[in-house]
């Protein structure tokens, strides 16, 4: 670990204000935890007020990751554990619409906690915990849900308004539990740099302080493991589920000047929209949309681009409306109000790019990864924890450049 790092460790470790527990007897145990900070771009560690991740970033593997489509939370967040494609795992979206099982939205916990959503996909703490190993989760989409029979040994409900030095002392509290209870996987969650780009917009300086917050807090949990003597067999898998675009007012394209909004549900809008033509209506929708509009284009699921992996599943609505970056999709009785951010747009555009580090054991210092994928992220952390994960749309081929070499 580079001297740059162990100052900053010690000084995070300085303020923190649990008490220092005993070192932990040493033994072979790896640790993996993966960080997930909602709506980080690779580009805010250019900001100059992340100096933990910027030097988790020099000694250790970088990427301006490519996120699935559609670049929103719910579906990157699973397509990272569990290497498969929205349109493979299911999660198609943060609201989305099942024949079976009625609507899911973030807010409707008994749709979050029910496994039916996510079987789909098996996410990586199942893989562990099948394999035998030990598994924590404090806040990841889908570990409030028994997936395939099987919870992590340790999780959370999600709790918005916990802080983030909070959330890192749960995992610390999991890594002071004695002997098999201690996780080998631990997963950790921030959603304050997404929400403050939402609010003010990327280029903010509350986005800024926000992942500065971040930043403290990741130092908390390096000096954590530092003081249970736990660090130098840990590998620290930080990413972003997506970017985010600055956008405006002036900036909205709304589906009422283009059609009777009667003749649709509208299943979701913004930076995208998902809609299906009510029954009988289906001919007059698809003339009216279905082409090339002003600032969007509107498609038939199945005619979507075919590198965009998206529009074979049944949850995916029958037409989708693609706005150009930084424009939304909008209805007069749900208006865009005020400047901001979204996400959600062409997952190839540069302001969805979304954060990825590794840094640890194993990993090699100083490399950049030119063309990483959110799908990539789940055989990555199988081959960190030696396990035979189930192979999904990704592969370890793409993030060898990064590993070292037995």
């Amino acid at each position: 670990m580079s001297r740059l790092l162990l100052i900053l460790f010690a000084l995070a470790l300085s303020a923190c204000a649990t008490a220092t527990p005993e070192r932990a007897a040493p033994d072979a145990r790896p640790l993996v935890i993966l960080v997930g900070v909602d709506g980080f771009r690779p580009d805010y560690l250019d900001r100059g007020v992340t100096p933990t991740l910027s030097g988790l970033k020099a000694g250790g593997a970088f990427a301006a990751m490519r996120p699935s489509f559609p670049s929103v939370t719910f579906p990157n967040h699973y397509t990272l554990v569990t290497g498969l494609h929205p349109d493979r795992h299911g999660i198609v979206n943060n609201t989305m619409v099942d024949a079976d099982l009625g609507r899911f939205a973030l807010g409707n916990a008994a749709a979050v906690t029910n496994g039916d959503w996510w079987d789909e996909g098996e996410p990586i703490w199942v893989t562990a915990e099948r394999a035998g190993l030990t598994t924590g989760t404090m806040f990841w989409p889908g570990s409030e849900a028994e997936i395939g029979g099987v919870r992590p040994a340790h999780w959370t409900v999600f709790d918005h308004s916990m802080a983030g030095d909070a959330r890192v002392d749960r995992v610390l509290g999991w890594l002071d539990l004695p002997g098999d209870r201690r996780p080998d996987f631990a997963t950790l969650y921030f959603d304050i740099v997404d929400t403050a780009g939402h609010h003010h917009g990327p280029d903010a300086a509350q986005t800024a302080e926000a992942a500065a917050s971040v930043d403290a807090s990741i130092a908390r949990l390096i000096a954590g493991l530092e003081a249970r003597g736990l660090a130098d067999r840990t590998t620290l898998v930080i990413v972003a589920d997506h970017g985010m675009a600055a956008t405006s007012p002036d900036r909205a394209v709304y589906l009422d000047d283009l059609i009777d909004i009667e003749a649709v549900q509208v299943v979701h809008a913004g930076a995208f929209a998902g809609l299906n033509p009510a029954p009988g209506r289906e001919a007059e929708v698809r003339t009216a949309l279905v082409r090339r509009h002003a600032n969007m284009e509107c498609f038939n699921k199945a005619d979507l681009p075919e590198r965009l992996a998206y529009g074979r599943h049944p949850r995916v609505p029958a037409i989708l409306c693609l706005p150009d970056t930084g424009w939304l999709v909008a209805t007069r009785a749900w208006p865009v109000r005020g400047p901001g951010g979204a996400h959600g747009y062409d997952n190839t555009a540069p302001e969805m790019a979304a954060l990825f580090i590794a840094h640890g054991p194993g990993v090699r210092a100083g490399v950049t990864l030119q063309d990483m994928d959110a799908v990539d992220v789940q055989p990555l952390l199988a081959h960190l924890l030696g396990l035979e994960a189930p192979r999904g749309d990704g592969s370890i081929e793409d993030v060898a450049p990064a590993l070292i070499q037995p």
